[in-house]
């Protein structure tokens, strides 16, 4: 081989080995492929479960199944807490919070280890009618006034969706055709997933508190929070040597985002004094732990809430959904509720005694 034959051949190898590389790297940055296939919503959230497996120990707490779930894992053989990988929702805020779909209808998309065959039998059983589209079969269920369509998009990636019309469910199957695309994906994805944390296991964009909105505020463990609903966030949970909270929410301008801070530090100043003068019910070491992690701090328009998840605070939450009704640690939901209302009283009069609620001429600081 001549030497100028070698050097081209160095120099093939060298051009694939570049773009090799960079198609890794694309991938690696790129949305997980749950969340490209989402259609268009108002927010995103999405769950690594893999990784929240090994965050929160799921091996060594057993699940106790409910009736239902317990039949759903002798028709499929698919239990969630083992043969789940990822999961990414949208959510859609619909016009009539009174409709059957509520204030928010959801499109979903799980991938895992499922056995196809049986999974459409069990939906089979289900489904009064079907259709066909693009190649693949959605069964049509009915549910609680709603039809939530369920689609087997491949071996291992299955999409669902409740929303009035089957647009939705469409959307996800033709994002389906088109997934290998590193970059695909709604409109939302697009403009706020580079602000992400690289590595979070768990994370929301959009308008993400919704369905924690449905009485008209933004509540979260019983306590109403002085963020509007319909915000626009940026949430995310990491691994940094400690579960690492992060949660932006991007103001209209930097006087709504000094206002959010202002009103955020308040209420964590209050939680704080109402717990040492005996106001609340004493919370556990966890809870504890995690409200002295908390800091909130504004960047231009943005407001910025950071925190340390204590591991054994996050395996309550995810093991049952009353952790988020009520403070771990209570001696009883009712003890929590009183406790959330003691603090909502304070945060409402503290907010009208010390500033007023829009500050529109309020100077850049």
């Amino acid at each position: 081989m001549s030497h100028r034959r070698k050097r081209f051949t160095i120099g093939i190898v060298l051009i694939v080995l570049l773009l090799l590389a960079g198609a890794i790297y694309l991938r690696k940055i790129a949305p997980p492929e749950a969340a490209r296939l989402l259609p268009e919503s108002d927010g995103i959230i999405y769950l690594n479960f893999r990784a929240i497996r090994t965050a929160a120990h799921f091996s060594d707490h057993p699940v106790q199944h409910a009736p239902e779930y317990q039949r759903f894992i002798d028709a499929t053989g698919i239990r969630f807490e083992r043969d789940l990988d990822d999961a990414a929702f949208a959510l859609h805020q619909m016009p009539n919070p009174n409709g059957p779909n509520g204030p928010v209808a959801f499109s979903e998309v799980f991938v895992g280890h499922f056995d196809g065959r049986r999974l459409a039998n069990y939906l089979a059983t289900l489904a009064p009618s079907k259709e066909v589209y693009a190649g693949h079969t959605i069964f049509d269920i009915p549910s609680q006034g709603r039809t939530m369509r369920v689609a087997i998009l491949g071996y291992d990636i299955v999409a669902v969706s409740n929303t009035p019309t089957g647009e939705q469910i469409h959307s996800m199957i033709d994002r389906y055709r088109t997934a290998a695309l590193p970059f695909a994906g709604s409109s939302l994805l697009s403009r706020h997933y580079a602000q992400v944390p690289l590595l979070s296991f768990a994370w929301g964009i959009g308008k993400i508190a919704l369905p924690l909105g449905k009485s008209g505020g933004l509540h979260v463990m019983g306590v109403r929070l002085p963020i509007p609903v319909d915000a626009t966030l940026i949430a995310s949970l990491r691994w940094i040597g400690h579960i690492h909270l992060r949660i932006e929410e991007i103001a209209p301008n930097e006087s709504a985002a000094a206002d959010s801070t202002e009103s955020l530090q308040m209420l964590l100043t209050l939680v704080h004094s109402l717990e040492n003068s005996g106001g609340v019910q004493p919370f556990d070491p966890e809870t504890r732990a995690f409200l002295d992690s908390m800091n909130v701090v504004r960047h231009e328009d943005r407001a910025v809430l950071t925190a340390t998840v204590p591991t054994p605070l996050l395996e309550h939450m995810l093991a049952s959904p009353e952790g988020m009704k009520a403070i771990p640690g209570s001696a009883h939901p009712a003890t929590a509720e009183r406790n959330a209302a003691v603090v909502s009283r304070k945060i409402q009069s503290g907010t009208a005694a010390n500033k007023p609620a829009v500050r529109p001429d309020k100077k850049k600081p």
